[in-house]
């Protein structure tokens, strides 16, 4: 269980950061199913790069709230850089085959 719960606040996080990206970025030609599960994927990579980092480490390393919500908050920012990329490569693709 204590190996579960980062995964499924990276997810969380991710997804929630992913869909609040496309939200801000109305231009992005992502669809909320799209968002979402890219935001989720961008949210395990940002959960797991993270803490690779010692700097960030220090802070989303320590137990209890602070570290559930480094966590979360983390995996929030990796969901929506993924989500603002992945819209980005697909707005350049079609507007490329115009």
């Amino acid at each position: 269980m204590e190996q579960l719960l980062p995964i499924l606040i990276q997810l969380i996080g991710g997804g929630a950061g992913g869909n609040i990206a496309g939200t801000i970025l109305k231009n992005l030609p992502l669809t909320k199913i799209v968002q979402t599960v890219v935001g989720l994927i961008g949210g395990v990579a940002g959960g797991q790069l993270a803490g690779l980092i010692p700097a960030l480490e220090s802070v989303i390393g320590g137990g209890g709230a602070g570290g559930i919500l480094g966590n979360a908050g983390s995996a929030g920012i990796g969901g929506a850089i993924l989500t603002i990329i992945v819209g980005f490569i697909k707005k350049s693709m079609a507007g490329g085959a115009r």
